[in-house]
């Protein structure tokens, strides 16, 4: 089949909810993928870093044939061998001391949700159904009723209403405005440390230090969504570091998987996830043996092949080379590690047009918000591979 033939197979029987490049991908292998027709493409998107160890690692790859072979699920219902082992393992690795696994970034949102509600009725006396959760404009965090419903970007919430209440949205970066909105009430602030669905926004230097004063203070609970920035993307185990601070919550899913099989986690103090207690949460693949033995062997290899030093120091040339490029359809460059938007002028069109365009050219990239490229490839890749899609982008960002 060709690529006409499967767009026009996805067309005719598929939702509408995406609007994907026309690249029909069936084949990768570490930072390129290849589609129906043979053609070689850079993948600098890395399905929304879920494959930060590149496409079809073979150790990750090996870990999860081994398994498949001998247990895929249980359910909780009964134990499994790669539980344990796991939780000691990722506790060990981002200083944590109780995780929850998941299946999706959602799911682990709405799971800390639950948590930090339960905590502020059980430690904070708070009256049954007032608990109240600061979140910040321009986030995502996902796509259930309950997330869209706090979302600020109204084509996520548009038709989807009546959406569930105690949220209050405060402007990304203001920590003025963030102190402002804690009340008696407020269980917890969840924020990402970078938004990067938003537009790889960065807040100011000292941000996050100045929201752990705050969730000091106020007795609440700091929750950092990482799913996306956490495991390596921006040079760090986690953005928290650059604030040099430590969240009471931290969700990670996408690259807890390398790609291989869904699988999220939270990550917590005791005190936080403690308030779980038997038949009040859970799910029947969270925690299954397969997606737990692929997310050990994928923290392995980011820890052992060293590939969060190798975002930093990648991240801050292809970040410093971007800066170069002479286009005048640049507005701004920014980004931590491998997390680095090109935010384009509104007199250029749109994001969407140069996209297409170095697709052409073989690099895959994905606009967000209208006018920003994202560039996120996988953090196996190598300075000679950067310089060569240097090119591509400087010669696309310079056309009419």
């Amino acid at each position: 089949m060709t690529t006409k033939q499967y767009i026009e197979l996805e067309d005719r029987f598929g939702a509408k909810n995406y609007k994907p490049l026309d690249v029909v991908i069936n084949k990768g292998d570490g930072i390129w993928v290849w589609d129906v027709e043979g053609n070689k493409y850079m993948d600098c998107l890395s399905a929304y870093s879920a494959v930060n160890q590149g496409h079809c690692h073979p150790r990750i790859k090996k870990a999860m044939i081994q398994q498949a072979e001998k247990l895929t699920l249980t359910s909780r219902a009964f134990r499994n061998d790669q539980l344990g082992p796991f939780y000691e393992e990722i506790c060990a690795m981002t200083n944590s001391h109780m995780v929850l696994p998941m299946n999706s970034g959602a799911e682990a949102v709405e799971t800390v949700i639950k948590a930090v509600r339960k905590w502020g009725y059980n430690t904070k006396n708070i009256p049954d159904g007032k608990a109240e959760i600061i979140v910040c404009n321009n986030n995502f965090h996902g796509r259930t009723i309950t997330i869209v419903g706090f979302s600020t970007e109204e084509a996520y919430k548009e038709g989807f209403g009546p959406f569930t209440p105690g949220f209050k949205a405060v402007p990304f970066g203001d920590a003025d405005a963030m102190e402002r909105a804690f009340s008696p009430n407020t269980v917890a602030v969840m924020i990402e440390p970078i938004q990067g669905e938003g537009g790889v926004i960065i807040p100011p230097d000292g941000y996050l230090k100045r929201v752990r004063e705050l969730c000091d203070k106020n007795n609440a609970v700091m929750v950092l969504d990482e799913i996306q920035t956490g495991l390596g993307r921006t040079g760090r185990l986690f953005a928290e570091e650059y604030d040099g601070i430590e969240a009471d919550v931290t969700l990670v899913g996408k690259a807890l998987s390398g790609g291989f099989y869904p699988i999220s986690a939270v990550l917590s103090n005791a005190e936080v996830l403690g308030v779980f207690m038997p038949g009040e949460h859970g799910s029947t693949f969270g925690g299954n043996p397969l997606a737990c033995a692929v997310a050990r062997e994928a923290l392995k290899v980011l820890k052992e092949e060293d590939l969060i030093n190798k975002a930093a120091e990648l991240g801050e040339y292809f970040m410093g080379e971007l800066k170069k490029i002479e286009s005048p359809h640049i507005k701004e460059v920014r980004g931590r590690g491998l997390l680095i938007g090109v935010e384009l002028k509104k007199e250029a069109g749109g994001a969407r047009r140069f996209c297409e365009a170095l697709m052409n050219r073989g690099l895959l990239c994905k606009e967000t918000h209208e006018h920003v490229i994202r560039f996120a490839p996988p953090l196996v890749i190598k300075k000679d591979d950067i310089d060569w899609a240097l090119a591509h982008i400087d010669a696309v960002l310079k056309m009419d």
